[in-house]
């Protein structure tokens, strides 16, 4: 399902890097994929002498940012970084696309995978995962929740759960975390997933409340917490990841390199440091590992389109 690789003669490649690699992150400054992805463009800076610099083009589950990289050179020095939503769930919604997973995109590594939690607002009137699960069942189609939009890892958690337990909610999609969390604690929408990192100081604060963690155990931060089977839930695993991958045609040594340098710098003592405090697992992986979890999501997500609960469009 990926474009074949070209064989370059290793003495015709050019220095890798020549100038300041950019890394495309479609999140927002600041919540847990930016952090972790900062903290490897840091390592990547020291390994090569050579600036890396993260642009972050948050929205429309990655067909923003990835519309931009498309449009540069394949050669290395633009990376993306890529998830569920970029390239497993996005050729399955859209009719039309501005970009090909299968044909633009090389596997290069995953990055890391995260524990997705269900958060409501502080002063919610629902208690429990219980209380939110009844409210469902009583009125179909009313109870909302917040995603980053169409698509997106948040959105695919939610519908695996609701499939589940047998619910339908109502799907509110934004374009940013900042005005998602923010509904949630006013109450505007009833609830979200998304893990602790992203929303540790609202949580602190007492404005966003965890129901259960969707995680065969409870996260050792936070033991209080039950999972979601012990709340009453579906034994619903969500776990978010991300990965990192490079433009179709990017010479083949450029390739080997960046595998290699990746890896070594999400190995850091201090990236593994800095990623556990914000709640992620780092996961390196071979291209092929990559690939398999791609297909994996792929088997995910086509009952959710099968059944409408998550619209192609």
């Amino acid at each position: 399902m990926w474009p074949g690789r070209a064989v370059w003669a290793q003495d015709a490649a050019p220095r890798f890097p020549s100038r300041a690699v950019r890394l495309v992150v479609p999140y927002s400054v600041g919540i847990g994929p930016d952090v972790v992805a900062r903290s490897v463009a840091e390592q990547l800076a020291q390994q090569w002498q050579q600036a890396v610099w993260v642009d972050n083009k948050p929205g429309a589950s990655g067909i923003v940012a990835f519309s931009d990289v498309r449009r540069t050179p394949a050669d290395g020095h633009t990376l993306f970084l890529a998830d569920t939503a970029t390239l497993a769930v996005n050729p399955l919604l859209h009719a039309s696309l501005p970009y090909d997973a299968q044909r633009d995109l090389v596997p290069l590594t995953l990055l890391f995978r995260a524990t997705f939690l269900l958060w409501t607002g502080g002063s919610n009137r629902w208690r429990t995962l219980v209380d939110l699960q009844d409210a469902a069942r009583r009125e179909p189609g009313r109870v909302s929740y917040g995603t980053l939009g169409n698509g997106h890892a948040s959105h695919v958690a939610v519908e695996s759960f609701a499939r589940a337990a047998d619910l339908r909610f109502l799907h509110v999609p934004f374009k940013d975390a900042g005005s998602l969390f923010t509904s949630v604690a006013s109450g505007d929408v009833d609830f979200t997933a998304f893990g602790m990192n992203s929303v540790a100081g609202l949580f602190q604060a007492g404005r966003l409340r965890p129901l259960a963690v969707a995680a065969r155990r409870r996260l050792a931060s936070h033991p209080d917490i039950p999972t979601l089977p012990e709340a009453g839930g579906p034994a619903v695993e969500m776990h978010p990841w991300a990965a990192i991958v490079a433009l179709a045609g990017t010479p083949q040594p450029v390739l080997e390199q960046l595998q290699h340098d990746l890896t070594t710098a999400m190995t850091h003592p201090e990236v593994l440091a800095r990623s556990s405090q914000a709640g992620f697992e780092i996961t390196p992986s071979t291209p092929q590992g990559l690939r398999a979890r791609v297909e994996a999501d792929v088997a995910l997500v086509r009952p959710l389109l099968a059944e409408g609960r998550i619209a192609r469009l």
